[in-house]
């Protein structure tokens, strides 16, 4: 069996469907076992999302984690050392002061082990993409439902429902596309605006509540494998429930422990007879 090719952000970037690529397979991961996991699974790319401060840290949402979280675990799945590209978030506040900032902060994450960096938002932030492409470091868009607006937005709202509004997200689609991002995400957006956007745009969208006319699918690893605490969105299917499998294993654990039927004989290191002889003469 020939060893996979490692995929880069330039590689993602000609991967449109109706060039007959094939569909785009993308997946959070926040550490070194489930990097490595994923990866032999056959994913495209890992997101080392800023939904870590949910789904690791137990925050309520995403504007709780920072740069040094978001370094120490794009490092931890680097070190899975995966053919899959390794996008970086940047978090809340590393990219919206200033242009020079945002450069350091994508830096950081490339200096971690990301291939790339991805960002929120449209043509407001094109003077932090420029800037992050100008040194030479690969950006993925977002648009639709993008957490770190959480606040703006007044919730998790399906984004573009209104003509104004998809109108308004296509031409930042368009906008993020030409200043040379290799890929956009498009979150909880209708299935005919993200179709459109699609269509529209030369780049691969990547959509997670999107439908299915997207270039490729995310999914946070915590939602399709059943270990989210919160109930899961409308988009999400589960793939497998390791949050009660998880549950029965440590419950059968721990009462193997009280009932002492843990550790074994066969589960034990055994001492010579010489030695318990000595250590009954101490």
């Amino acid at each position: 069996m020939s060893e996979r090719q490692v995929v880069t952000a330039a590689s993602v970037r000609s991967r449109k469907r109706a060039e007959g690529s094939e569909p785009i397979a993308m997946v959070t991961a926040y550490d070194e076992p489930f990097g490595r996991l994923v990866d032999a699974a056959g994913v495209d790319i890992i997101l080392v999302g800023d939904s870590l401060a949910e789904n690791v840290l137990g925050h309520e949402d995403t504007l709780h984690v920072g740069m040094d979280e978001m370094a120490h675990h794009v490092a931890a799945v680097s070190r899975a050392r995966p053919s899959a590209l390794v996008v970086g978030d940047l978090p809340w506040l590393s990219y919206h002061l200033e242009p020079l900032e945002a450069v350091r902060n994508a830096a950081r994450l490339i200096r971690a082990g990301a291939g790339a960096v991805k960002l929120e938002g449209g043509r407001r932030r094109l003077p932090a993409v420029e800037a992050i492409l100008a040194a030479e470091i690969p950006v993925m868009g977002h648009l639709g439902l993008t957490p770190q607006s959480l606040h703006a937005m007044g919730g998790y709202k399906v984004q573009g429902r209104q003509l104004g509004a998809a109108r308004e997200l296509l031409a930042d689609a368009k906008a993020l596309a030409d200043a040379g991002c290799f890929a956009v995400v498009l979150e909880g957006v209708p299935e005919v605006l993200a179709e459109k956007v699609t269509g529209e745009i030369p780049v691969p969208t990547i959509g997670i509540g999107a439908g299915p006319s997207c270039d490729g699918q995310v999914l946070v690893m915590h939602d399709l494998l059943g270990l989210s605490r919160r109930p899961a969105p409308k988009f999400v299917r589960r793939y497998a429930d390791l949050g009660e499998l998880v549950l029965a294993a440590v419950g059968r654990y721990c009462a193997d422990v009280r009932s002492g039927a843990f550790p074994s004989e066969e589960e034990t290191y055994h001492g010579s007879r010489e030695l318990a002889a000595g250590l009954g003469e101490l």
